[in-house]
């Protein structure tokens, strides 16, 4: 079912399309936010290492400017004299102590002595306890003042008013410093008050300087380091968060952006959901129309192979498959028309619904086939009431129509390997109830497998032999009834193989279903004018399958025949049966007026086997009428003979010539005689014969 699978492809296309493109907008869709707060952060990031590089400048230069202080301070010449000197006291209190109380780069002096003693101590100009204030960082911060050389030492120091940025310094001459000599140290304090950092963090940029004595951790910090290298306290600040600013002054944009791209992605969405429900309807509708019949509703075949592949995977014994084939129906079709012919495929499919209610699978399979699926151990008997069923009239359109079934059945078997098998063998029945009588009901055996194959090696038999000229004519004379003189011959096929004779009846019908009565009826035709051609004033007929005159090009083929052989078209006879009348009378009509026309004359044989009509006698012009051997044996009988009397009266009347088939006594040919029958054909006269046996007992008799 191509158009059922590409419907599923489709499906399954615009699904997998749908979700790619759904991927790569949701990739592109994330890119671009991650985008946007991967830029966010970076902005956040940048900002704050810069805040932390400005606070670390902040402190460096603190530091920078308070230790220059205690530098210039300490390693001054002047300083190192009166330090050593008796008024020390004095002089540090009006240089250093004095200064503490407004001097804007330290609020405390404090002079050491080299033994480490304080000399003097002040904070915002007035004295105080150095050691209880500073503790023992004093000490410490002499010993690394000590060691620094001309360079001041500064460290952070915590003390009960707050943290002090301290510095230290030798006081040391200038240019010459004693070697070995213990020096006095100069310290310098900065108290950490709001207002430095505040100065702090206006000069450099910082934003919410504050001091703490742990950080928080959702605050940026800096530790500030004691003299020992471990943090005594912290600077802290806000993150100004740039990125988020920037992020808030396009959020409304961003959001508005956002709700468009979701609004479009549903809708892309909705779209694709949409399309994929859609191509999911048209394959469901295509799959229907694929294993559904569009007339009845049924099943078609390839629902019957599905269900025949379901019903094997589900492993559900003991059923049987039931093919149907209507009686009948072509001939219903053809004097009816298609119309009504299709009304009454419904019809019965109906009726079939109402017979098999209880039956699981229905089909038709086309044409006039049907088929079900049922239980095997009843199938038989569904399949008989079935046909009584059907052998009940229709009445479509105001007209009552009769048409019967014949049924074949095969089983479910394990040794079958799919449908197509099962339904082999049942066609195999099918056949067989058709080829023995119709209205019959005939189960698969394997001894149809042997028919077929028997059918199958004489159709290649036969194909051989047409081709090898093996089916020659033979002829039987055709007397005048009252002189016994040859009016002329009937061409009759033989076939003599080596395995010995085969009737007509056998391998025309093998011929006919084979697809070779074509070739077949030319070769016979051929050789049949090939060998009457030296029959001077002698007519030739020859027999003609209906299934040769539906073939359109028939005329066509007769006509070259003889134009090729010269033979003249008025010695030549086609005989058809009744049946080509019904068959397909129209182009029966056209072949036979073409050709009437040339002056082939044509031929009605085996009259009154069948049910031709007054009516198709005159319509089709038939030239002569070759009445059935049946009505010549009915001689010796009374009706069968006021039947054959009636017959002859009909073609006097219609002004037909007459031909008896089958006359074997002269009795027979007497009487025939008597009632207008101008030509006799039967063993009485002659058996069929060879061409030269028909020279040599006519011809060269009459010479």
């Amino acid at each position: 079912m191509p158009t059922v699978r590409s419907k599923v492809g489709a499906v399954q296309r615009v699904t997998i399309l749908t979700l790619i493109f759904t991927c790569v907008i949701g990739l592109i869709a994330g890119i671009v936010f991650t985008s946007v707060e991967y830029m966010r952060n970076e902005a956040n990031k940048i900002d704050d290492a810069r805040a932390s590089r400005a606070v670390t400048a902040a402190i460096r230069s603190f530091q920078a400017r308070l230790g220059s202080t205690v530098s210039d301070n300490a390693v001054w010449d002047e300083a190192y004299r009166h330090i050593g000197s008796a008024d020390a006291v004095d002089w540090a209190y009006e240089n250093w102590g004095k200064t503490t109380e407004d001097y804007p780069l330290y609020d405390v002096a404090i002079v050491l002595t080299p033994t480490r003693s304080v000399l003097s101590a002040y904070s915002k100009g007035k004295e105080i306890d150095a050691t209880s204030y500073f503790g023992s960082s004093l000490v410490e911060l002499a010993g690394r003042a000590s060691s620094s050389g001309k360079l001041p030492f500064t460290s952070f120091v915590p003390t009960a008013d707050g943290i002090y940025l301290v510095a230290a310094g030798a006081i040391q001459p200038f240019n010459d410093s004693p070697s070995g000599e213990a020096f006095s140290t100069l310290i310098f304090a900065k108290l950490l008050t709001p207002e430095v950092l505040g100065q702090l963090d206006e000069t450099f940029d910082i934003g919410g300087l504050k001091l703490v004595a742990s950080p928080d951790r959702y605050r940026l910090s800096m530790p500030l380091l004691g003299v020992s290298e471990r943090s005594v306290g912290y600077l802290e600040w806000s993150s100004r968060t740039p990125g988020n600013q920037i992020y808030d002054g396009v959020r409304r944009s961003l959001l508005s952006a956002g709700a468009l791209f979701i609004t479009f992605f549903l809708a892309i969405i909705a779209t694709a959901i949409a399309s994929i429900r859609g191509l999911q309807r048209d394959a469901i509708a295509a799959r229907y129309k694929a294993t559904h019949d569009s007339l009845t509703g049924l099943f078609n075949r390839a629902g019957l192979l599905d269900a025949i592949e379901g019903t094997k995977v589900s492993s559900d014994a003991d059923l049987a498959l039931a093919l149907i084939d209507l009686d009948g129906f072509k001939e219903v079709n053809d004097a009816w028309g298609h119309a009504i012919g299709d009304e009454l495929i419904r019809f019965v499919a109906n009726r079939l619904k109402d017979s098999l209610s209880h039956t699981r699978t229905i089909c038709r399979l086309g044409g006039d086939e049907f088929a079900f699926i049922g239980a095997a151990h009843d199938i038989d008997s569904n399949a008989l009431a079935l046909i009584h069923a059907l052998q009940e009239p229709f009445r479509i359109g105001g007209r009552t129509i009769e048409v019967g079934a014949s049924i074949g059945t095969a089983s479910f078997t394990r040794d079958i390997p799919d449908g197509y098998e099962l339904l082999r063998r049942a066609d195999m029945a099918l056949y067989d109830a058709k080829e023995s009588g119709r209205g019959r009901v005939v189960k698969y055996l394997a001894a149809l497998d042997i028919q077929r194959h028997q059918r199958a090696e004489l159709e290649d038999k036969l194909r051989q032999a047409i081709e090898n000229g093996e089916v020659r004519p033979v002829f039987q004379p055709l007397v005048d009834a009252k002189t016994g003189s040859l009016r002329g011959v009937e061409a009759l096929a033989r076939w003599v193989p080596e395995t010995g004779p085969i009737s007509p009846e056998v391998f025309i019908g093998v011929a006919e279903k084979a697809g070779l009565i074509d070739q077949l009826g030319r070769k016979i035709l051929e050789a049949s004018v090939e060998a009457a051609s030296s029959w001077t004033d002698i007519g030739l007929s020859v027999n003609i399958s209906p299934v040769q005159l539906r073939n359109p090009d028939f005329a066509a083929l007769v006509e070259a025949v003889l134009e090729k052989s010269e033979f003249d078209p008025n010695r030549l006879t086609l005989e058809i049966t009744e049946g080509v009348l019904m068959s397909n009378p129209e182009q029966a009509k056209r072949a036979m007026a073409r050709l009437k026309a040339n002056g082939v004359k044509f031929a009605l044989d085996d009259f009154g086997s069948g049910y031709a009509s007054i009516g198709a006698l005159r319509e089709f012009g038939f030239d002569r009428m070759k009445i059935d051997r049946s009505l010549v044996l009915s001689l010796s009988d009374e009706k069968g003979a006021g039947v054959l009397n009636a017959t002859l009266s009909l073609a006097k009347a219609l002004d037909i010539p007459v031909t008896a088939e089958g006359v074997e006594t002269q009795e027979q040919a007497d009487a025939l005689a008597e009632r207008g029958c101008d030509q006799l054909q039967g063993y009485l006269v002659g058996k069929p014969m060879e061409a030269k046996q028909v020279e040599k007992v006519f011809l060269r008799a009459a010479a």
